[in-house]
């Protein structure tokens, strides 16, 4: 491999000849060996919005030449395209505050921006740390590149994919409400009540988990941008935080501010725990759905079996013929690692030390995961599981008729009591109720018709 020699405050080491990066990132690379976990290209093109952002800020500012804040935007464009991942290697196992990867960034684009400036003529050169990291620090601009990448996550992937799973569930609700089945809880017989309600109790839970999403990710959306170091601003402009997050929107068509207070910005990231723990809440939601599905279609005939789901691959290499919720199992796996990274992200936000927390890239790699895997995985059940899933009419009406928990109707009727012992005495000689109620007497053939209605039995009483 051919190398060049590039000379940082430590003095010189040998960069690749064909990478973009420079000395900082070469050292990282060195130093920190650990894992194979990059840091999350969602997080770089963070940093390639907001340096592009910063650069028009102190150009607009007077504080930057236009040549080379155009440079900067070139080069950040590249990033943003995809063109330059390969130039991008640290790993998540960094220092704390994500220095190295802000460096990282700085170096490339201005290594592409010289490029650039070379082949346009000019004779002005971008440095790393004065032209790119102009009225910055890695502590704020850390934090700002993963708040703009988390709420992008969010929005463009997470949001879509629970308001495609909605739209499943809301049409299976409609086609199935009419369908009367038997309840179950504490996995025991309980009273009836439609497939198409028992699905509502689905869609509700997406709902309610879309909205704490919503409402939670407009606190990841102050920025901490300006604070540079401490808090304090220092070496930036007044009005230079403004600025930036003005073009921060103009880039991301968004809404993100400017935090009001730096130095809670820069060691708090209270933000990401609020909007992970929505994301967690939505991972208990798609685990007990999955979980639900796949009870109600265990079998093929010695289990529940109430439902079909669809056939996507053999279930077994030594079974031959077994089919397996494979898809339940998939999400379910997602929900757990969720929940692992939502205990890793709160203890990381916990460790915010004086000035600055110094967990912000395994944060940022657990939330970016969390969602992610959960939109894949929601999508995936969506298409190949639940989108295909159908009632098994034969089956529901088998286990209504053979429930005992019909009995329920009879409480008003016949008293509490009365009811508990013809559920006990059909029970214990294998008869249906109504055989039962009528040998003890307690109600006529047809009372027990009238009283038992299992539709009724689905609605509030008049």
């Amino acid at each position: 491999m051919d190398y060049r020699i590039e000379k940082d405050t430590l003095g010189e080491i040998k960069v690749p000849s064909d990478k973009y990066w420079a000395a900082q990132t070469q050292r990282s690379k060195q130093n920190f060996p650990i894992g194979q976990e990059k840091m999350p290209v969602e997080v770089i093109e963070g940093f390639a919005i907001l340096k592009k952002s910063a650069a028009k800020a102190n150009a607009e500012l007077g504080l930057l030449e236009d040549e080379k804040a155009k440079a900067i935007g070139y080069a950040a464009d590249l990033i943003l395209k995809g063109e330059l991942e390969e130039h991008f290697p640290l790993v998540v196992w960094q220092t704390g505050s994500g220095t190295q990867s802000n460096m990282n960034v700085n170096e490339v684009i201005a290594n592409v921006g010289n490029t650039w400036l070379e082949e346009k003529g000019s004779e002005l050169r971008l440095h790393p740390n004065d032209d790119v990291n102009k009225s910055q620090s890695s502590n704020d601009t850390y934090p700002t590149a993963m708040h703009v990448a988390s709420v992008r996550k969010v929005e463009e992937v997470l949001l879509p994919a629970i308001g495609q799973f909605k739209q499943t569930l809301k049409e299976k609700m409609e086609a199935f409400q009419e369908i009367v089945k038997i309840g179950r809880t504490h996995l025991q017989d309980a009273t009836p009540l439609t497939l198409g309600q028992e699905i509502s109790g689905w869609h509700r839970m997406l709902e309610k988990t879309e909205n704490m999403l919503v409402e939670s990710t407009k606190y990841v959306k102050e920025l901490a941008i300006g604070g540079t170091a401490v808090g304090t601003g220092l070496n930036a402009h007044v009005d230079f935080s403004e600025q930036v997050v003005k073009y921060i929107n103009e880039e991301t068509s968004n809404s993100f501010i400017s935090a009001p207070n730096k130095f809670h910005a820069l060691t708090s990231h209270d933000e990401l725990v609020h909007t992970h723990g929505a994301i967690k809440a939505l991972a208990a939601d798609v685990m007990k759905i999955a979980n639900d599905v796949r009870w109600l279609a265990s079998g093929p005939r010695c289990g529940i079996g109430e439902v079909t789901i669809p056939a996507n691959e053999p279930g077994s290499s030594i079974m031959p013929g077994k089919v397996n919720p494979t898809q339940s199992e998939a999400i379910t796996m997602v929900a757990a690692q969720v929940m692992g990274n939502d205990a890793t992200i709160g203890f990381a936000a916990s460790q915010g030390n004086f000035e600055l927390n110094v967990y912000k890239p395994v944060i940022a790699y657990n939330f970016l995961q969390s969602a992610q895997l959960l939109a894949d995985s929601i999508v995936s059940f969506d298409e190949r599981c639940v989108s295909g899933l159908e009632p098994n009419h034969e089956q529901i009406e088998k286990y209504l008729r053979d429930s005992l928990m019909l009995v329920t109707a009879l409480n008003p009727h016949i008293g509490y009591e009365n009811a508990a012992k013809i559920a006990k005495t059909a029970f214990e000689k294998d008869q249906t109720l109504k055989e039962t109620a009528v040998e003890l007497e307690l109600l006529t053939e047809e009372q027990f018709e009238k009283y038992v209605d299992p539709k009724a039995m689905t609605k509030p009483n008049a």
